[in-house]
């Protein structure tokens, strides 16, 4: 039996969920999950280390490793290949600080890892994520 996927806390969703081509048609689409755009937020926007991004998601470095990987590998797919780039699912739970969130530092100042208390940092026990699981990403 498989584990059960840990939700990755994000601080907010995208505000721009598609993007695409803007010469000729789009050759399909690559569908991104909600918490492989955060990490590439997290990482190559604001400049965390893996292991930042990982206390800041509420997940380990590995795990944080593994959805890196798998987002770069989307978005050469849309440069590459010409496709459309899709924002949507994932296994995640929305910080409810996001609106006030410090970026980079926000493991920091109290808000990763649950230490700030609020409800939605750190899903409870056996928790239903805010995303929904998509598994069909490359299409």
């Amino acid at each position: 039996m498989a584990r059960p996927k840990k939700c990755r806390r994000i601080c907010a969703l995208p505000v721009h969920r598609a993007f695409g081509p803007l010469e000729g048609t789009a050759g399909g689409t690559v569908e991104m999950a909600v918490e492989e755009y955060e990490t590439i937020r997290l990482i190559d926007l604001l400049g965390c280390t893996q292991e930042e991004c990982g206390a800041q998601m509420g997940v380990a470095r590995s795990t944080v490793q593994q959805v890196y990987d798998t987002a770069r590998r989307k978005l050469a797919l849309a440069l590459v290949e010409g496709r459309r780039l899709a924002i949507a699912g994932g296994d995640y739970t929305l910080c409810p600080q996001g609106e006030v969130c410090p970026g980079r530092d926000c493991a920091r100042r109290g808000c990763g890892g649950g230490r700030c208390g609020c409800s939605g940092c750190a899903p409870a026990e056996g928790a239903k994520c805010a995303g929904q699981s998509s598994q069909n990403f490359l299409k």
